[in-house]
């Protein structure tokens, strides 16, 4: 059973940079579409990020420029390095296959943007 694991979240002032981190029990990730979301409060979960087996990647338009998403298929892990963070990118931040598989949610790591 696949299990994934989100970290690397925390409180960072506007302006800031993270890097979340997600890492899976299988290997999943050689062979699936990967991406990110996001998830705020009173809003509903959205994608932010999806990069292909292949390494091909997509942003939302509120993260173009801002935000890297990366894999690393060795090591089961993927990476969402985000820059210039804004208040607005405050949510919890999960990790899945894209589209997204019900079964795959973990409990997510949360991003705090805030003076």
């Amino acid at each position: 059973q696949v299990q994934l694991v989100e970290s690397g979240g925390g409180l960072v002032q506007p302006g800031g940079s993270l890097r979340l981190s997600c890492a899976a029990s299988g290997s999943i990730f050689s062979i699936n579409a990967m991406g990110w979301y996001r998830q705020a409060p009173g809003k509903q979960r959205e994608l932010v990020a999806r990069i292909t087996s292949g390494g091909r990647t997509n942003y939302a338009d509120s993260v173009k420029g801002r935000f890297t998403i990366s894999r690393d298929n060795a090591k089961n892990t993927m990476y969402l390095q985000m820059n210039s963070l804004q208040p607005e990118d405050t949510a919890a931040y999960y990790c899945n296959t894209a589209p997204p598989w019900t079964n795959y949610w973990g409990q997510g790591t949360q991003v705090t943007v805030s003076s």
